[in-house]
């Protein structure tokens, strides 16, 4: 673990209702590889976690989407998790951040519902991609390829389906950004 891989922080977008596995999994590998994940949401404070439709752990958030400047951050992370997808599809800073960092050319991992916020920031159009499958009409009606793979990568974008994939799109986002393991 070299000085600059941990100074290397990563923005992982989420509020309630997130798919806890996608967000602690792939939090839990950055750490172990000596980057700094952050959890930006929408509100300080908490956020709450679902392992699908049942209330599971909250996490703190570590500042708000609004005050975070993705210049500031190397990566994205958006889990998934149907209630998190949909309240952050709509939310104008979210969708700047990810404008932003994807525009500067950042690597970007999503998983499962997360390509809402894609969608909606007007940035699929063009790319190949996978999600969980019932996004794949959405997904396909934004302009977008759709593909039913454990992970799939295009130019920057990491993409996986669901918690099964984890563990390949782990190694993905830590291939993208320098890192070894998974």
């Amino acid at each position: 673990m070299s000085a600059s891989t941990t100074a290397r922080r990563i923005a992982i977008l989420a509020t309630d209702g997130f798919e806890q596995a996608e967000l602690e999994k792939p939090r839990d590998a950055l750490r172990q590889a000596g980057f700094a994940p952050q959890i930006l949401a929408p509100k300080a404070g908490t956020i709450q976690g679902f392992n699908h439709t049942d209330p599971a752990d909250t996490f703190d958030v570590d500042g708000t989407i609004a005050d975070a400047k993705p210049e500031d951050y190397d990566a994205v992370l958006l889990p998934g998790g149907v209630v998190n997808a949909d309240a952050l599809r709509t939310d104008k800073d979210a969708q700047a951040f990810v404008q932003a960092a994807t525009g500067a050319g950042k690597p970007l991992a999503v998983i499962c519902h997360g390509a809402w916020l894609l969608i909606d920031a007007g940035l699929v159009k063009g790319k190949t991609l996978t999600s969980w499958p019932s996004l794949q009409t959405d997904l396909r009606n934004a302009g977008a390829t759709w593909v039913d793979e454990e992970v799939h990568e295009d130019n920057g974008w990491i993409s996986s389906r669901k918690p099964d994939d984890i563990p390949a799109f782990n190694a993905a986002l830590l291939k993208a950004l320098g890192a070894s393991g998974g």
